[in-house]
């Protein structure tokens, strides 16, 4: 086989200038990414943030949709627009600014209201990966849900509105493969060892060991042997309970080896081994949330129209049916432990070996989907099918709500739970659904000019009152709040900004490359408390 050519001067630079993302979503994610082509509703001050949050990793593309002229007041809180550009069009200047940040993004602009824009040219918003709002009127809103929930586009509905910010995630189903979490259990199989790996611990003799062999052996051969011991005296079956486990710890500390005075040698191979009793020593079966995935509907009966992942999850529930009686293909990896390089190497080949003949069995079953569904052998690799399998055990699906739907009619019991606690942030999404009432009734924001300040109080009240008896809620706790949101104006601090559009351009991430769980789906932050929840609508 030929030797990979090195890489050219600039994939390498490339590499060093977008290293630290690298290490969080990898080669796979970068490619993703610099393969998405965002559209931003509105040059707003956290609009700009989400893009730049976006463009600094390297987005592929960037499209600005705003038809409004630059204000003294988006100026003074917007960094990506001069003080010189009064009255231009916003879009333009966000997007000569933001694209100073990065040369490797593209950027375009369209100087149209969003509304305008989706009545002449309907089909407008289809190509993007992701379709981003902020600051959108209900009735834009509930018009844009709509149709990219159709489209099966994934919607991001972002505002800062004073010291409140809301970031909403619409989307009809979101897959993950690598959820990346933040303490992963690690796969030895020491319950159902595969016969490579049984027959190489079977044949270490730990007994007639000398301190220096002894001391050197991996943990997860320590663990096995004594493993086996404790499930000879009890009929066969794994330490369950605390007092069952410390037996299995004791019997453990027995083989340390002692010296002439009898005083028990540092052995850490076998420190490492007790301490991994309650992680290590476990059945190895499918995880309830993975067994959901592999009985789903969409899994058992795929379609000519089936996504990869479903093909994917089909041919692995074909071979936990079959090949490998109801386990997960082995991971492949192992963790790094006290050994002698020889010992730990030949383990480590074991489990990779067997990872790779799992995969490969896997990716058998895939293609024969494939072809049954009349879809191209190339549509998903080899590749993807060892990724697959190795994240088999961390695989996760979320299935989203519409927000058009959530305009209409609100979950009613989240909210009425919600404000059974009087300083619950659920008060906060009452009070901007008050707002978007209250704009679609008077055509502006309450508070926005100086003299309706008190006036505007009353009127929202009023549209907060008349959402409470529809969803079928108490009365409102505090008047404190309205008179808040009146104060605010509709106006946009930069720091509730930032924070808001760093937050949304996380989650845009992550629908962007299938890495890491996603927000689901509603997210509200209190920025005089520093507070956040999250709610699901």
């Amino acid at each position: 086989m030929a030797s990979p050519a090195p890489k050219s001067p600039e994939q390498s630079e490339k590499s060093k200038k977008y290293d630290r993302q690298l290490r969080l979503w990898g080669d796979d994610g970068q490619v993703a990414l610099e393969q998405a082509k965002v559209c931003l509703i509105n040059a707003t001050s956290t609009g700009t943030e989400i893009l730049k949050s976006l463009i600094l990793p390297g987005v592929g593309a960037f499209t600005i949709v705003d038809g409004k002229k630059i204000t003294e007041e988006d100026i003074g809180c917007n960094f990506f627009l001069d003080a010189d550009s009064c009255g231009q069009s916003r879009a333009q200047v966000a997007t000569q600014l933001l694209l100073e940040l990065n040369p490797d993004v593209r950027g375009d602009y369209v100087d149209e209201n969003a509304e305008v824009l989706l009545e002449n040219n309907p089909d407008f918003f289809n190509s993007f990966t992701v379709v981003i709002g902020t600051s959108v009127p209900e009735r834009l809103l509930i018009l844009l849900s709509k149709k990219l929930w159709n489209l099966d586009i994934p919607f991001v509905s972002c505002q800062s509105y004073g010291f409140v910010g809301y970031i909403r995630l619409q989307f009809t189903e979101h897959t993950v493969v690598e959820t990346h979490p933040d303490n992963e259990i690690p796969d030895l199989r020491l319950d159902a060892p595969f016969p490579e790996l049984k027959q190489h611990m079977d044949t270490v003799d730990l007994e007639s060991m000398e301190l220096k062999d002894h001391a050197h052996v991996p943990y997860v051969i320590v663990l096995y042997k004594y493993l086996e011991k404790w499930r000879q005296a009890n009929d066969g079956r794994l330490p369950q309970t605390y007092k069952e486990k410390e037996s299995l710890r004791e019997l453990i500390r027995s083989g340390i080896l002692t010296d002439e005075e009898g005083i028990p040698q540092a052995e850490e191979n076998f420190e490492e081994a007790i301490k991994a009793v309650n992680y290590a020593v476990i059945p190895t079966v499918v995880p309830p949330e993975v067994r959901k995935i592999l009985d789903a509907d969409c899994c058992v009966n795929l379609t000519s129209e089936s996504k990869p992942f479903w093909i994917m999850a089909k041919a692995l529930r074909d071979f936990v049916e079959g090949e490998d009686q109801g386990r997960l293909p082995v991971r492949g990896s192992i963790p790094d432990m006290t050994a002698d390089t020889h010992r730990y190497i030949s383990l480590q080949q074991m489990y990779h070996s067997q990872a790779s003949k799992d995969a490969e069995v896997v990716f058998k079953h895939v293609q024969q989907l494939l072809h049954q569904l009349n879809q191209p052998p190339d549509t998903i690799s080899e590749k993807d099918v060892r990724l697959f399998c190795k994240h088999a055990v961390n695989l996760h699906v979320v299935r989203g709500t519409s927000l058009a739907d959530e305009c209409v009619a609100a979950n009613r019991e989240n909210i009425a739970l919600a404000l059974e606690n009087p300083e619950s942030t659920m008060i906060f999404y009452i009070m901007l659904r008050g707002v978007d009432r209250f704009f679609a009734e008077y055509n502006t924001y309450p508070g926005e000019f100086d003299n309706q300040v008190e006036p505007d109080i009353a009127k929202l009240k009023a549209c907060i009152s008349k959402l409470l008896v529809e969803w079928g809620c108490g009365p409102f706790p505090k008047d404190d709040y309205v008179h808040e949101i009146c104060r605010y104006g509709a106006a946009e601090l930069h720091s509730v900004a930032a924070f808001v559009g760093g937050c949304a351009a996380q989650e845009t991430i992550k629908l962007i490359t299938h890495q890491y769980k996603p927000l689901n789906n509603t997210f509200i932050y209190d920025g005089i408390t520093s507070n956040t929840a999250t709610y699901v609508f």
